[in-house]
């Protein structure tokens, strides 16, 4: 072969040569996986490598988590050089780029977008969106979550909060999305409701004066007053959060979106309880619960107040109740009558006492006699005038 050939080959050879330098985008194939790195073939003289920070945005344990091999992939020249033949490669910084682009776009049109979870930090949870997305704990339901511990792996709809591209900052929220369909879907469950119905609910809150009810999509509050038959202080003392219950509808009020439910209208009622339990002339033991000027109202069963009547609340008699009761006070009651229907009992207190005995009279005591004294009839009558009256007669002398 002639010089002149043999030249013109080899300038042709390095015509041909691909010419790599720092910041060029290249595409390639992953070739092998290894726990730190992924390899890649970019149609080089030699294979490029991933390392693992460079794999994705966020934290992952080895190469797998975020690539596969086969898998056809775009990628950013971090370093190269051809005398040691190191080609590091990074998959991040091309993602990041679209990445920002793309969440622009999602914040513009508010659209939803999803997610896995890719760690559980302190005060929220960190996802991959291309970049390292942060969803604040306040953000990521409508309820409060106490321990995210197993939310990590999970794949949530968001919708992008804030992006600042020069401080990295991504901030997302599932909260948004879950109360927009929410509120939604509030209105079309409104609509086909409607009083005395009785629902399958499932409790999601307690507070001071009832507990919130899930009924498929919406809350209605059930009074402390609506919780039970029975005076309830707390309605921790009937119901916990997660208990599956039923209630009924007492009252909706579309405009102001408010549902108000109750527990104690799908139980039976204390009145109910009442029949076959007690029976007239029954002594049972009861608690005081209010006092009148004309008797006592006891509590002989949860809900079931009678009334004592003043004259049947002691032997002796009594001004007020006030003075031999007072509420709260637990007494032995005689069931004297019962009405189911117009939901009374009458009871008394005195007839489980014995009746305390009459005290004995005390005798009397005979008129001491005047002694006799034999007068001749012939002087009686002078006696009488003379002696009885001879005083007063004489002042008329």
């Amino acid at each position: 072969m002639s010089e002149e050939i043999k030249v013109q080959e080899e300038i042709q050879d390095l015509s041909n040569v691909v010419v790599l330098k720092k910041g060029d985008t290249v595409k390639g194939k992953i070739v092998k996986l290894e726990d730190n790195q992924a390899i890649v073939d970019i149609g080089y003289k030699y294979d490029g490598v991933i390392p693992l920070k460079e794999l994705s945005s966020v934290q992952i344990d080895n190469a797998a988590d975020a690539v596969e091999v086969g898998q056809e992939v775009e990628l950013k020249i971090v370093s190269i050089n051809d005398n040691k033949e190191t080609l590091v490669l990074s998959k991040r910084a091309i993602d990041s780029e679209s990445a920002w682009t793309q969440l622009q776009e999602k914040l513009d049109s508010k659209a939803v977008l999803e997610a896995k979870v890719s760690d559980v930090v302190k005060g929220g949870l960190v996802v991959d969106v291309g970049l390292r997305g942060f969803v604040p704990a306040s953000m990521v339901e409508r309820h409060f979550v106490e321990d995210f511990s197993d939310y990590k792996g999970r794949t949530l709809r968001l919708r992008v909060k804030e992006l600042d591209r020069e401080k990295n900052k991504v901030i997302l929220s599932q909260k948004d999305v879950l109360d927009e369909e929410y509120e939604q879907g509030k209105k079309q469950i409104l609509a086909g409701l409607h009083v005395g119905q009785v629902l399958d609910g499932t409790v999601q809150r307690l507070t001071q004066f009832g507990a919130f009810i899930d009924i498929g999509g919406i809350d209605g509050l059930v009074h402390i007053s609506e919780m039970a038959w029975h005076h309830v202080e707390k309605a921790s003392d009937v119901v916990k959060e997660g208990d599956q219950v039923k209630v009924q509808v007492l009252k909706l009020d579309p405009d102001s979106e408010r549902i108000s439910l109750s527990l104690k209208a799908t139980q039976p009622g204390p009145w109910q309880q009442v029949s076959g339990k007690f029976n007239i002339g029954d002594v049972v033991t009861g608690t005081v619960k209010r006092l009148a000027g004309f008797g006592a109202f006891v509590e002989i069963a949860p809900g079931v107040e009678g009334l004592v009547h003043i004259s049947q609340i002691a032997h002796r008699h009594i001004g007020t109740p006030h003075e031999v009761l007072k509420e709260g006070q637990e007494v032995n009651v005689k069931i004297l009558d019962i009405n189911i229907e117009q939901e009374r009992v009458s009871l008394s207190i005195k007839e489980t006492e014995e009746a305390p005995e009459a005290a004995p009279k005390p005798e009397r005591q005979p008129r001491a006699k005047e002694p006799v004294v034999d007068i001749p009839a012939s002087q009686s009558l002078s006696l009488t005038l003379g002696e009885r009256f001879g005083d007063k007669l004489s002042k008329f002398k």
